[in-house]
């Protein structure tokens, strides 16, 4: 079962800013790619130390440095050296962190959540973080996701808009590689939704409430993951970052459009698995009823031939149908006769 809450106790008594890391080891190394680019030039390599990206920093164009694996506190804190707070460093290594933009003036910092479809139909959370510089973007993943391979692509087909953007141009295409994803998952709940819904009206069962619990919990963490990026952006958008260019702040606004239906369509798959978890409490409670009233018919039918035996079953020697030869059948007779009575009557009162 997935932990809601990532333990921090590792933290406890450190000084702030210290590197940490917090989280799930998700990959057995760090690795670290560089991708540098301009207008009519491209330079995509392998890197073993933050140290040989910083030459790269003073040429024209754009660098990209990624870091796949955010555990190894040791290399990840040499971001220090592209100047980035100690704070920042420390924010990266805690995976357990909220949804947030900060601005710091020569750079800005922006905590994302990535989402995917991970084992026994869960969804897996995956912390990306992005520094934004004016010539630069640094952007660090837990794990070997892959999520970001189409902005790779879209840089080495050389396209124009890409090439001649600058970098907050690239961290633009991070940020909706990540929210497009969002849809994805969107779409696949949406199928599970579905097809819990065909099997809550067919024949609903221990199983069916298990597993409407599961995706109820899904969308819990879907919410709490998109809930605060839609806020992050609009406020993006109301105090504008002077790293981000008007032409980029376009694209922004796009984003923000598709967290907003990102956001509706949780909601909207959050009530309709309370309205089926009604419907299912409501289902199970009918027949149970059912099951009560078939047995209560049951009980009053047998009510009157029960106490008519138990009268004659009395060990009384002066009864006067004792002795008389039609005394055993007219006793049948008489406890069928009510029996079929009472089911008749129930009948008429349509209680049956």
């Amino acid at each position: 079962m997935r932990r809601l809450l990532k333990k921090r106790s590792r933290k406890a008594g450190l000084p702030p800013g210290t590197p940490v890391h917090i989280g799930e080891r998700r990959s057995e190394t760090t690795e670290l790619r560089l991708v540098h680019y301009e207008d009519g030039a491209l330079e995509r390599r392998q890197i073993a130390a933050v140290e040989e990206a910083l030459p790269y920093l003073a040429r024209p164009g754009i660098t990209w440095l990624h870091a796949v694996g955010a555990h190894d506190a040791e290399r990840l804190k040499r971001l220090e050296q592209l100047g980035l707070h100690p704070l920042v460093i420390e924010d990266i290594l805690n995976t357990d962190q909220r949804t947030k933009f900060e601005d710091y003036g020569e750079y800005a910092y922006l905590v994302l959540k990535m989402l995917s479809d991970g084992t026994e139909d869960a969804i897996e959370i995956e912390q990306i973080s992005i520094v934004l510089g004016k010539n630069y973007v640094v952007s660090v993943e837990e794990g070997p996701s892959g999520a970001f391979a189409s902005v790779e692509a879209l840089i080495d087909k050389d396209r124009a808009r890409v090439r001649q953007s600058g970098a907050d141009y690239l961290a633009y295409l991070l940020l909706d590689r990540v929210v497009d994803n969002y849809f994805i998952v969107l779409e696949r709940l949406g199928e599970r939704i579905d097809a819990l819904q065909d099997e809550l009206v067919s024949g609903p069962g221990p199983q069916t409430l298990r597993l409407l619990h599961h995706l109820r919990r899904e969308t819990l963490v879907l919410r709490r993951s998109v809930w605060p990026l839609r806020e992050v952006i609009g406020g993006l958008e109301r105090e504008r970052s002077a790293l981000i260019r008007p032409e980029t702040a376009v694209y922004l606004r796009d984003v923000y459009d598709h967290t907003i239906h990102v956001v509706d369509t949780i909601e909207t798959f959050r009530e309709v698995l309370s309205g089926m978890l009604e419907l299912y409490m409501s289902s199970s409670t009918n027949r149970l009823n059912e099951v009560i009233k078939v047995l209560t018919v049951i009980a009053t039918v047998f009510i009157p031939p029960t106490f008519i035996a138990s009268v004659y079953g009395m060990n009384f020697r002066h009864m006067p149908e004792l002795d008389s030869p039609w005394g055993y059948p007219v006793t049948w007779l008489a406890m069928l006769g009510l029996g079929a009575g009472m089911l008749a009557y129930f009948r008429k009162k349509r209680w049956l």
